[in-house]
């Protein structure tokens, strides 16, 4: 009994993780205003199709160029004050990003606001996983939730605001400025106190078995590629949805366009739902078994559905490809988070940011063997993840005994 009483949250971690579910939130919903802008400023700009290419690919270059700092930024400055002022950052790179008059500072913008979101996930991500070792339990996967409920709502808002002929920048400003007070508001309930430093309650609470130690560097290495591989496959899956199920729905299946579009529904739909659940599964079964389940739901879903392609299983398999893969980059960034051999912080953003670089780079190589071999054939990627996921998966942390 005296356990049980023990392992309850505290009020300060409850606030805490009220706090961190607030930046995710802000997090997804900033950027996702802009995004139904696009057209607007590709119009306004009068760019084609190779120049606002180029000019939106600087938001994930941007990430690319500043994503190794977060690391060292959260060491030096805390998890919680980076995130802020990557919130902060991050809200004045999309609303100069709407004004732009030009080219050049739209893709400007866009690199600083790409630059700000990826310091500010990984110092979400590290200050989330620090109030989950104050819960003694998986809480990490519902923060992703939420960011998929906030990237819903500032879509949402956006769509609402080009309804209602609002300017951009009017609507961009609101946006910035509703989001960042709320990320400041948050801060004041965020653990206090440096991340290099262990919270309190990890030895007394925390029943987990003794991290896993390397034996070399060799074997810190390869943990960490597995982790990295583990992420990317998660989100080259999201890509999937992304950037081809409309796509492939619409052209190589022949749907309406209507109903192309519920392919990407049904992916993001699907992970959220995971998401919410990740938790206790992972508290019940083990990241690893887990993972592992999830790969194979997305690798026979999706293989299944380019095995006998039609609209209804097709869109049923991108389902089950983003319910399996839902908790694949909560647990790759538990794990880095955690492994031995490194600073605080370092394997998160180590992470985090080769993930970002197989997430830009997975598109153009499943365009090019679509191209090659045909959609059908590129998409083959995903179910390949799911088994990649099924193989690595041996590096993540077992069921708590």
């Amino acid at each position: 009994m005296t356990v049980d009483v023990l392992r309850r949250p505290a009020p300060a971690d409850r606030q805490a993780r009220a706090a961190v579910a607030v930046l995710f939130f802000t997090n997804g919903a900033l950027f996702a205003n802009l995004l139904p802008r696009y057209p607007q400023i590709k119009a306004d700009l009068g760019i084609g199709n190779a120049a606002y290419g180029l000019a939106v690919a600087a938001f994930p270059t941007g990430a690319i160029a500043a994503g190794l700092a977060a690391g060292v930024l959260v060491r030096r400055f805390g998890s919680a004050r980076v995130a802020v002022a990557g919130t902060l950052l991050t809200g004045v790179g999309v609303l100069a990003a709407g004004l732009a008059d030009s080219v050049a500072v739209f893709a400007a913008a866009l690199f600083l606001a790409g630059a700000m979101d990826a310091i500010t996930d990984v110092a979400q991500n590290a200050h989330g996983l620090r109030v989950q070792r104050r819960y003694g339990r998986s809480i990490i996967n519902s923060f992703h939730a939420i960011w998929s409920i906030g990237a819903v709502a500032g879509g949402s808002m956006a769509a609402a605001a080009i309804a209602l002929d609002l300017s951009r920048g009017r609507h961009l400003l609101v946006s910035a400025v509703v989001f960042t007070v709320a990320a400041c508001a948050a801060l004041r309930f965020c653990l206090p106190g440096p991340d290099t430093e262990p919270d309190g309650k990890e030895t007394d609470t925390d029943d987990r078995k003794p991290r896993r130690q390397p034996p070399a560097a060799l074997r810190t290495e390869y943990v960490l590629a597995a982790l990295v591989l583990i992420a990317t496959a998660g989100t080259l899956v999201e890509d999937a949805g992304n950037s081809w199920a409309a796509l492939y729905l619409s052209d190589s299946l022949g749907a309406p366009v209507t109903l192309a579009a519920t392919g990407y529904i049904a992916l993001v739909g699907a992970q959220f739902v995971g998401r919410l659940l990740g938790d206790r599964l992972v508290d019940r079964f083990g990241q690893r078994a887990v993972a592992r389940a999830g790969g194979l739901v997305a690798a026979a879903g999706m293989g299944l559905a380019l095995a006998v392609p039609t609209v209804s299983g097709t869109i049923l398999g991108f389902a089950a490809a983003g319910f399996g893969v839902a908790t694949l980059v909560p647990a790759a960034m538990h794990e880095a988070d955690e492994l031995p051999g490194l600073k605080p912080g370092s394997g998160l953003t180590i992470v985090s940011w080769l993930m970002r670089l197989g997430f830009l780079l997975s598109p153009p190589v499943v365009g090019l063997v679509a191209d090659a071999a045909g959609l059908r054939t590129g998409l083959l990627a995903v179910p390949l993840a799911g088994l990649l996921v099924v193989l690595f998966a041996g590096v993540l942390q077992p069921r708590r005994r």
